[in-house]
């Protein structure tokens, strides 16, 4: 049985698409309903059974899971960055990730889990060394801490662990994650709403929409999280984005081409986000690629093509 936890959520339902356009079907989706339109990205998949996450942690505490248990892929979390409750985050993300960890070593089943590119901050040197991590908020520092206690483990780990340092992630299913969806969606509910794009005004670094980020295709995240499920006795922590940084402006100029419609007005930054926002973000994907994955990504531009499809004509996705 493969478990995905986070499975009704934005990554971890294309990780199910994923397995069953491998013919895998005996899934056990770990998550829960609070948000109950996550349904959508879960009602057409094949699987075999669902557990709410709370469940499964004590499931998993107490030794009470299934035995055919060959992989489980940890997306869940609370992704909400801007998230007030500190102690709800580092249970949620921190705690709760210790508990799938130590089950996984003790039964030694392979753990591909979601990492983080927030615990870089605003550094732009983003090599996966401990130099470079410096998280802005309680989400960040929730998934560094995971991070860092799974790398104290990993030489008496007889078992792969792979952790996934996620950069920015867009694409089908992630509609029910609101303020938290990705730039792309938010730029094209934007354009549908009222044919404006809103983005940041520049500063001393950066000029008008000009704050780039590594915009990564939903589809290539499930291809390496694959990649890693085929291999045995891998062990580390790796960045998972394109390695190529595109402007805000990139993604509302494909949109509004792709739309036929639409402009750009940009607007004051927010206060409440200073010293709060990763104006850049770029992965170095040396770590990666020395692991045999491919890494030429979906660019930008076809990435969002192909998702604008999808978002204008829902029936077509086939995840």
């Amino acid at each position: 049985m493969h478990v995905v936890t986070g499975g009704c959520g934005f990554i971890g339902s294309n990780i199910v698409a994923g397995l069953n356009n491998q013919g895998i079907n005996n899934i056990l989706v770990v998550d829960d309903f609070n948000e109950s339109s996550k349904l959508q990205n879960i009602a057409q998949k094949d699987v075999s059974d669902f557990v709410h996450k709370d469940r499964f942690l004590n499931d998993i505490s107490n030794n009470k899971c299934k035995s055919d248990i060959e992989i489980i892929f940890h997306q869940g979390a609370c992704a909400d960055t801007m998230e007030p409750d500190g102690n709800y985050m580092m249970q949620n993300n921190f705690e709760y990730s210790k508990h799938i960890l130590e089950y996984c070593i003790r039964n030694k089943i392979p753990l591909i889990y979601a990492s983080s590119a927030a615990v870089y901050g605003r550094n732009k040197e983003t090599s996966e060394s401990k130099k470079n991590e410096n998280p802005l908020n309680i989400y960040a520092y929730s998934k560094l801490m995971f991070d860092r206690y799974v790398t104290k483990r990993l030489d008496n780990i007889d078992s792969t662990v792979v952790g996934l340092r996620y950069f920015n992630v867009y694409g089908p299913n992630e509609l029910h994650k609101g303020k938290m969806a990705s730039m792309v969606y938010q730029a094209y509910k934007q354009l549908n709403d009222c044919e404006e794009v809103k983005l940041f005004a520049g500063d001393a670094e950066f000029s008008d929409g000009e704050q780039k980020r590594d915009f990564v295709y939903v589809k290539d995240v499930v291809d390496v999280n694959l990649h890693f499920a085929s291999k045995r006795n891998v062990k580390g922590i790796f960045n998972l984005g394109t390695g190529i940084p595109r402007s805000f402006n990139d993604v509302a100029n494909t949109l509004i081409t792709l739309m036929n419609k639409g402009s750009i007005n940009y607007i004051p930054f927010p206060f409440d986000l200073k010293n709060k926002y990763q104006n850049y973000t770029k992965a170095d994907t040396t770590k990666l690629a020395s692991t045999g994955v491919s890494t030429n990504f979906t660019s930008l531009e076809e990435g969002i093509s192909e998702y604008f499809t999808i978002l204008e004509n829902p029936d077509v996705n086939d995840n």
